[in-house]
């Protein structure tokens, strides 16, 4: 179908345009609702934003050969999480959990045996995400993976913009000159992992690797983020990607 893949930069300016070329041209009615479901305007400000922070668990950090095996949503804007409107679903990889994989996440074999393949949930994940921006943690896992698995069961993909709080954390971090200074003097990068970041605003320290932990962590950190180091106008095309 559509020939852009997971990798594949789609500029900000082109994300609008790309969500309604692909709601003409999917076969797949699922999809055309989701890619048919407006996104706010990239000068919106981030205050009047609807969000969803989307987390996953994996067999692996390769999309090629590894699956997703959790999946967590919760809304939230600025102002408010969600909590009543979460969503978690357990889904069958469809290959073997390396023991590794099993420690990371706590999920087992028998609960995967008995749970639903990532197609049956598809169509509610999509109308979840629909019209509301997705906040991630390190985008490189949830983009790739999740077009892949949807290429997979439905002949095409899905990209769309997100908001991803460790690249923003990177922003503050790792890419300035202050960041540059320390490796210069040998000193280690500072950690923007989910939990080293969220330590930084005073945030709750949560037990992780589990999907809808995981969400929530995520949309915490953007609150503080946004309250911490930019304004409730910051125009959504400043932060998403």
């Amino acid at each position: 179908m559509y020939g852009i893949r997971p990798r594949q930069k789609v500029t900000q300016a082109d994300w609008n345009g790309y969500m309604a070329q692909r709601a003409q041209e999917t076969g797949n009615s699922a999809i055309q609702q989701f890619f048919g479901t407006p996104l706010p305007d990239p000068d919106t400000p981030i205050s009047e934003v609807p969000m969803v922070a989307l987390d996953m668990e994996t067999t692996g950090l390769d999309e090629r050969r590894h699956a997703i095996v959790s999946i967590g949503l919760v809304p939230f804007t600025l102002n408010r999480i969600k909590l009543a409107e979460r969503r978690y679903w357990v889904v069958n990889p469809s290959r073997p959990l390396a023991e590794a994989s099993i420690t990371y996440h706590h999920i087992t074999h028998s609960e995967i045996a008995q749970a639903p393949d990532l197609d049956e949930i598809l169509d509610e994940l999509l109308a979840q995400l629909a019209g509301r921006l997705v906040v991630v943690h390190f985008r490189n896992i949830e983009r790739p993976f999740l077009d892949a698995a949807v290429n997979a069961r439905r002949g095409e993909g899905v990209l769309f913009p997100m908001i991803d709080t460790m690249s923003l954390e990177a922003r503050l971090h790792r890419q300035t000159l202050w960041a540059r200074f320390r490796r210069w003097l040998g000193r280690p990068p500072v950690s923007i992992r989910l939990h080293a970041s969220r330590e930084r605003y005073g945030l709750p320290i949560y037990q992780g690797h589990h999907a809808l932990v995981d969400a929530l962590a995520t949309a915490e950190l953007l609150q503080a983020q946004i309250a911490t180091h930019y304004r409730p106008e910051t125009p959504l095309k400043d932060i998403w990607c």
